[in-house]
């Protein structure tokens, strides 16, 4: 089968031909319909050392082709199109698996398009308590984004507090923040998008936001979030894995606002711990989270119609398409149909 790999010798993607895969106890074969590139798929600094090529991504739907043993009468069927997290090898019922797989205190994580294979291939396997079945009425070429991206979105603005009618500003309004605006009108916030690319900002506009503002280009910004929000954001989500984005976060909040922390940069942000302990502002984290949080997301989704813009991509555009990532040149999630 057709996959695209990561060559820890050359440093290069590589489109070669693999073994296709077969399950293990637990797992379903899963022929992949739709994958989608993620800003983490850049991290090569957490791929294994070695020789051995890994087949990127870490978002993908598909269809389920063979369902090996003990994965049966799980409310699975051959056929059945599903969507599944990237995390396999744990045992989803410790302590640790309760609050992040990688915390799985009894399996071994396997993250898929990290340390092994990932989606960027024609078939898969996933075990079976990652899966879900995806809602008839959404569209499978569209879903694969929603099986990272998505569902993380989801959690950061469900985990925000918000009461209808307040507000939220969404920094980082790429892919991600695209979906968050997506969720935080649905839930009946009010939106800003605060960004530095004003093609991004014109998809914010028409993925639903009340507002967007340009942190480069203007440097009233926050004061004028402020007027427009009466008073400042009751929370504002960080999607950006840019320091600048974090440094501006406390600027756009009322007091006692929360920042949700969502974009991952490289070195750690700065935190005032004097300024959390008068209450002028707040702080949490969310992230993709674990395989029992997905429904709640994926019915959401299903219930209002949330899905991201997606640009499709032949597969042999993945090397230009990580390349195009890389440079900050995606407006939009960019994805491959393999059938």
């Amino acid at each position: 089968m057709k996959a695209a790999q990561w060559d820890p010798v050359s440093k290069t993607i590589q489109l070669n031909d693999i073994p296709k895969p077969e399950p293990r106890d637990g797992q379903f074969l899963v022929k992949i319909k739709t994958a989608s590139l993620c800003h983490s798929d850049l991290i090569m600094s957490i791929r294994p050392p070695g020789d051995k090529p890994v087949t990127l991504g870490h978002e993908g739907v598909g269809f389920i082709e063979k369902i090996g043993p003990e994965a049966e009468n799980r409310g699975f069927k051959v056929g059945d199109a599903i969507g599944f997290l990237y995390i396999n090898g744990v045992c989803y019922e410790c302590e640790g698996c309760q609050i992040h797989n990688l915390q799985c205190q009894k399996g071994s994580p396997e993250l898929q398009g990290f340390v092994t294979d990932g989606y960027f291939q024609e078939y898969t396997v996933v075990d079976w308590q990652n899966a879900i079945v995806l809602p008839k009425n959404l569209d499978i070429t569209r879903c694969a984004p929603l099986f990272c991206a998505g569902i993380t979105a989801f959690h950061a603005i469900d985990s925000c507090e918000l009461k209808p009618g307040q507000w939220i500003s969404i920094i980082g309004t790429g892919g991600l923040g695209q979906l968050a605006i997506q969720y935080a009108k649905a839930m009946g916030a009010n939106v800003i998008g605060i960004d530095i690319n004003d093609n991004t900002l014109e998809i914010a506009k028409k993925a639903g936001a009340d507002a967007v503002f340009n942190s480069r280009t203007n440097k009233d910004y926050a004061a004028e979030v402020k007027k427009l929000s009466n008073g400042g954001c009751h929370a504002t989500a960080v999607f950006s894995a840019a320091k600048p984005a974090y440094d501006g976060a406390p600027s756009v909040l009322r007091l006692n606002g929360l920042i949700m922390i969502v974009g991952l940069p490289m070195d750690n942000i700065e935190v005032n711990t004097t300024a959390m302990a008068i209450g002028l502002y707040r702080i949490k984290a969310e992230s993709t989270s674990t395989p029992q949080r997905m429904p709640k997301a994926i019915e959401f989704s299903a219930k209002h119609n949330i899905l991201p813009e997606v640009e499709f991509r032949p597969f042999e555009d993945i090397p230009c398409m990580v390349e195009e990532m890389r440079a900050g040149k995606m407006s939009k999630r960019s994805a491959v149909n393999f059938f």
